[in-house]
């Protein structure tokens, strides 16, 4: 891997990075043309809804600037024919003479088929430039490809006892105004904002991205096995406005069903374990619905439930200068471990201050 080409697959792949949340369930790619004197002569990435695509984007402004230069894609150009034609053959159609890109797309409909395509076009195929920058990027769309479900990140708030509110439920504000700004602008980069039911009716939320001036939000999914939470609350006001998803079991009350739906919700059945949803039904539902990265803000049993099914795959705590005790909420609900080996365990990925508070990223452990 060239430092040149590090570099422009860098910009690539921050290009690719503003359309996180925006464009599921396509992935969210980033292209740039490269001319041989080393000028960027188009850049483009993935719009709303996932069309145009990346390429696409950069080649319009590349225009024939695009013959006989690089183009660097932060994932393997689209074979198939779709809403749009293959992104494969708009590259050969400019007459770019290489392109540089990760990997392949694990999407069985192009699976090395792009790059197939490109060579039988005599045009140089240059992989494995930047592999884990853009597999951290795209592991959303992997996750949904491949195992059927979203990436899931867990954002916790609390204490330094780990607590999420006190005795009486107060929560409002454990952190602070930073901390809050920095989950709004978590929360626009992924498709989806999830709670708990328990949470829906304890702090009546609205779930939007506030104060970052974004016009298009992330889905609204709260999962309820009995549906009971409040129908004049803000999420039932403005369901019409930003979508509302609402994840419940087979033995949902039908008038609370047609109640919901009636004020613009989407309803999504799942199978239930014990007396919760099983996560992993509700995952894959997400999944099959197209949605590649969901933010979930909790409550405790959610967040419990998620970490014990091992469908968390990061973690965000944000934490604050205070202690609540031992009779306020704790963050993670019951999670039935009597011996430490049981215990989740996560990698520290990334520490920083907040204003007057402290992020962790913890990631999966491998």
């Amino acid at each position: 891997m060239s430092a040149q080409d590090a570099r422009f697959m860098t910009l690539a792949l921050s290009l690719g990075r503003r359309g996180q949340g925006r464009t599921w369930p396509n992935p969210s790619v980033g292209c740039v043309i490269v001319a041989g004197d080393g000028a960027v002569v188009g850049r483009g990435w993935t719009q709303d809804g996932g069309r145009p695509h990346a390429e696409t984007q950069a080649l319009a402004q590349a225009g024939t600037a695009a013959r006989g230069a690089t183009a660097y894609v932060s994932l393997e150009p689209c074979a198939h024919h779709g809403q749009t034609p293959p992104c494969a053959e708009a590259l050969i159609g400019a007459g770019v003479a290489r392109v540089v890109a990760p990997f392949e797309d694990t999407d069985p409909r192009v699976a090395g088929q792009g790059f197939a395509m490109l060579r039988a076009a005599g045009i140089a195929v240059t992989t494995g430039v930047c592999v884990p920058e853009a597999d951290r990027d795209l592991a959303g769309f992997f996750l949904r490809v491949e195992q059927g479900r979203p990436w899931v990140t867990l954002k916790m708030a609390g204490s330094l006892d780990g607590r999420i509110a006190t005795a009486t439920g107060q929560s409002q504000w454990i952190t602070g105004p930073q901390a809050r700004r920095v989950v709004h602008a978590m929360r626009a980069s992924h498709d989806a904002v999830m709670v708990g039911a328990g949470t829906a009716r304890a702090d009546d939320p609205g779930l939007t991205v506030r104060g970052l001036g974004v016009d298009r939000q992330p889905v609204r999914v709260v999962i309820s096995r009995r549906l009971d939470i409040p129908l004049m609350g803000q999420l039932a006001r403005t369901a019409a406005e930003v979508p509302v998803w609402i994840i419940h079991g087979d033995d949902a009350d039908i008038e609370r069903i047609r109640a919901w739906q009636g004020v613009g919700a989407t309803l999504i059945p799942a199978q239930t374990h014990g007396a919760h949803i099983a996560p992993e039904a509700a995952m894959q539902a997400l999944g099959a619905a197209g949605l590649t990265r969901v933010f979930c803000e909790g409550g405790g049993a959610l967040a419990g439930s998620l970490l014990g099914a091992d469908l968390v795959d990061e973690l965000v705590w944000f934490s604050a200068g205070m202690t609540i005790g031992a009779e306020g909420m704790p963050a993670i609900g019951a999670l039935g471990i009597s011996h430490l080996e049981q215990a989740p365990r996560l990698t520290l990925s990334d520490v920083r201050r907040i204003g007057p508070d402290i992020m962790h990223r913890w990631v999966r452990a491998v």
